[in-house]
């Protein structure tokens, strides 16, 4: 008890944690803005290009995480096509960064949003924006007030899945972050050099902190839809 509670006094310790919850809320939120948009455009069928876009989300499904993490560094590198540009046009450093670790967090839950929300956009009547459209309101109205409160429990179950899948990332974070001591460890990264140095104690408390942070969001998840249960949301176990 006593090592657990001076892991927990040490400030290099609690530094990881709160790197790790600000890279988990910014990817929350980018997650949370981009499964509704690429959710809401592949679930519409029939358009340019919606087969590579289609291709590109589940890319990082099947791709191994390393490998991705390896070409998103040539490309986001001071050197890489993208990275010049920002650097240059923005002064912004993505590689071995905050920002690097943001991009290897929001690509690797990215397709867990995206799917649930594409099959709960796709569930839904299409009856319901026709008799919205006989009414006269616009596409956008009907995706605001008519479909999404009809995908929210796809919409949260996607959420819980990304953010759990990002917080776990450790190929594309260690490519893109560096593993800097200091600057780009998170608790996942943090997990993986204490069992190579023989931190057992340490690496078990910060696996309890991460499973009991995704315990928590699935409960809460749970008993915000208990009361009134929208469509989708079994096909998702919530």
């Amino acid at each position: 008890m006593r090592d657990l509670l001076s892991i927990l006094g040490d400030e290099g310790f609690r530094a990881i944690l709160w790197l790790t919850a600000r890279v988990a809320v910014a990817t929350l939120a980018l997650h949370l803005m981009a499964g509704l948009l690429l959710g809401y455009a592949l679930a519409r069928k029939r358009w340019p290009g919606r087969t590579l876009l289609d291709l590109a989300v589940t890319l990082p499904l099947v791709f191994p995480p390393m490998a991705l993490g390896f070409f998103l560094l040539i490309l986001l590198g001071r050197r890489g096509i993208l990275g010049a540009f920002l650097a240059d046009a923005l002064g912004l450093e993505v590689v071995f960064s905050f920002w690097g670790l943001l991009v290897a967090s929001f690509v690797a839950g990215l397709p867990l949003v995206v799917k649930p929300v594409q099959a709960g956009f796709e569930s839904v009547s299409r009856r319901l924006g026709e008799a919205a459209r006989t009414l006269g309101k616009t596409e956008w109205e009907i995706a605001v007030f008519v479909l999404l409160p009809n995908i929210r429990g796809a919409l949260l179950a996607g959420l819980l899945l990304g953010i759990g899948r990002a917080l776990g990332e450790v190929g594309m974070t260690m490519m893109l972050g560096g593993n800097i001591a200091g600057r780009t460890v998170t608790a996942s990264l943090e997990i993986y050099n204490a069992v190579l140095s023989g931190e057992y104690e340490r690496a078990g408390l910060l696996s309890l902190l991460l499973g009991g942070a995704t315990a928590g969001l699935f409960l809460a998840v749970r008993l915000s839809l208990r009361a009134s249960p929208p469509a989708g949301m079994g096909a998702y176990g919530l």
